[in-house]
């Protein structure tokens, strides 16, 4: 390490402390490993405990010509907030904000303004006494995630009436051409004029309702409940790489150092009730989608998707997860998923333990639970290799209703209104296939190759939605898992290949085929290190990083300052 860098790491203890700036990999590698993928080195994680202490360390780090890597709770899918590899031209350090997690209520709660650590389960706690709830209400919640990462990545969310995570109104610091660091304010908040008075005053809510503005710039997006309905459409309803909803903050994937944002929040229906639907054909699921969006009066909340393998996989493998959160809640979750890394943390200095120790203790106390599912949906997935979750509130109850009784006169399949515990127990199970395929793919790792992922936004319009793949794609797949956000029209297929397999391969396939057909990818999760960002997408980084200081190779960009081209 040369004399600068260790002259940095000087400066990043007296900013945070000893105890918050770790320097020992064992202690970086929580940090500096991804959730499902990627890893890499990083010279430093510094846990900074206000916004002025980032200020600082990212001045620090400027100075000393590091790449940083802004990350908040990790819990991306496709690798975004750590390194990935070690073939970067500078050292990184990651600065954690979790420590940062301060919610602040305005206008009656209608708004808020979520500090850099600040996650959606707080925010959910905090707005339930309001009668008010926020975009996400089931999902990346449960597992910790952050209001500003859901921000910097266009998160979607499975609500059909609130559209990607968007905002306009945020709070960050970027890097110049000049390679100059400066704070800007577009919060919407009066809060002061230097950096140190916008930021001490932002976390000591030090301002009053007449230093809030409220202006046309938007904290949401306004736009997707009717974009959704256009099902004559062309294009998909929602991507990452939709121009349309890149701006600052939102969707730069870390590019920029964002310390807040300000979004809206939602008032809790009076009424809320679930349909659980069945059927064998594909098109009955389109034509519910296509008349339900096009002639509704009431949009409905959400629309959940899984086949028969997801059904079978979540009911096994994701049993704990469904346990922990319907008898104890979700709040349970972020702390099960802290005590997973530091098994597997632990185990992983001994050779003669399985690779992820957590997942086989956690399976195996799974087998000891009876089983957990609701009758009338086992009896569903004794009928039906088609699932499909419908939520609606208010009006919208009786309107979906009188539709389905109708629908079913003469379409195969059926449907029943669920009750509460029906409807919490089929969107916990919705909820847990994601992990429950990880852990299936890990405990049987033995007897199949890799795991392969897509996350995909097909064209509103499109009709032949349930994909069937070409024989000899087919036959390199050992297991094949379909779910997703059917109105949105966002899928989620998960290839488990048979050994032997180049999954990379195979997915360069799948790919070519959703360009064919006019589909976007990824639809919510980002590209993180998985996808390639797309020429849009990256011009938009460029122009938010122009020296490449934040999150270098994000997207499959270059790693290197200044963008420059990297050997292959």
């Amino acid at each position: 390490m040369s004399d600068i860098h260790n002259e940095l790491i000087t400066e990043l203890k007296a900013i945070v402390g000893n105890a918050y700036t770790l320097t020992d990999s064992a202690k970086t590698r929580p940090y500096s490993t991804g959730f499902r993928l990627g890893s890499g080195d990083a010279m430093a994680v510094v846990r900074p405990n206000s916004l002025l202490e980032i200020w600082q360390l990212l001045k620090a780090c400027n100075k000393a010509d590091v790449a940083i890597i802004m990350q908040a709770a990790n819990t991306g899918l496709t690798g975004g907030s750590t390194p990935d590899g070690n073939n970067y031209d500078r050292p990184i350090v990651i600065i954690s904000t979790m420590r940062i997690d301060q919610i602040q209520l305005i206008d009656n709660a209608k708004q808020i303004i979520g500090l850099a650590g600040s996650t959606l389960f707080g925010l959910e706690d905090t707005l339930g006494v309001h009668g008010r709830e926020p975009h996400s209400v089931i999902g990346s919640s449960c597992i910790g995630a952050s209001i500003v990462g859901g921000i910097c990545n266009n998160s979607g969310g499975a609500l059909v009436q609130r559209g990607p995570a968007y905002t306009e109104l945020s709070l960050f610091a970027q890097v110049d051409n000049d390679g100059e660091l400066s704070l800007v304010n577009n919060l919407g908040v009066h809060l002061g004029d230097t950096p140190e008075e916008i930021l001490t005053n932002l976390q000591e809510q030090n301002y009053s309702e007449t230093d809030i503005k409220y202006g046309q710039k938007l904290a949401s997006d306004n736009e997707y409940h009717e974009r959704v309905r256009e099902i004559d459409s062309d294009t998909p309803s929602r991507y990452n790489n939709d121009g349309r909803r890149l701006h600052e903050a939102a969707g730069c994937a870390g590019k920029l150092a964002v310390f807040a944002v300000r979004i809206d929040t939602y008032e809790k229906a009076a009424r809320e009730k679930l349909f659980y639907v069945g059927t064998n054909d594909p098109d009955v699921m389109t034509k519910i989608r296509r008349d339900m969006l096009s002639t509704f009066k009431n949009l409905p909340v959400s629309g959940e998707y899984y086949d028969d393998a997801c059904y079978d996989v979540s009911k096994k493998y994701g049993k704990d997860t469904f346990v922990v959160i319907n008898k104890l809640g979700s709040k349970y979750i972020p702390k099960l998923f802290a005590m997973k890394r530091v098994v597997d943390r632990i185990s992983g200095h001994f050779s003669f333990l399985p690779t992820k120790l957590s997942d086989h203790m956690m399976q195996f106390a799974s087998y000891l639970w009876p089983n957990h599912m609701p009758k009338r949906m086992e009896d569903y997935r004794s009928k039906y290799r088609l699932h499909f979750l419908i939520e609606t509130n208010n009006d919208g109850i009786e309107e979906t209703e009188t539709y389905l009784k109708e629908t079913f006169k003469e379409s195969e399949g059926d449907f029943f209104a669920c009750t509460q515990d029906e409807a919490d127990k089929a969107i916990l199970h919705r909820f847990a296939i994601g992990g429950a395929i990880g852990r299936y793919h890990t405990l049987n790792s033995k007897d199949n190759g890799a795991i392969m992922t897509i996350d995909v936004a097909l064209r509103r319009n499109e009709k032949e939605w349930f994909q069937e793949l070409p024989t000899d794609i087919e036959d390199k797949i050992a297991n094949k898992f379909y779910y997703g956000h059917f109105f949105c029209h966002v899928m989620h297929q998960n290839y488990i290949m048979k050994k032997g397999t180049d999954a990379k391969a195979v997915k360069d396939q799948i790919l070519t085929m959703f360009d064919e057909r006019g589909a976007e990818y990824p639809a919510e999760h980002n590209v993180g290190h998985e996808y390639a960002a797309k020429t849009d997408l990256k011009a938009f980084y460029k122009t938010c990083d122009p020296t490449n200081t934040f999150n270098p190779g994000i997207g499959k960009t270059s790693k290197l300052k200044r963008w420059a081209e990297q050997e292959k």
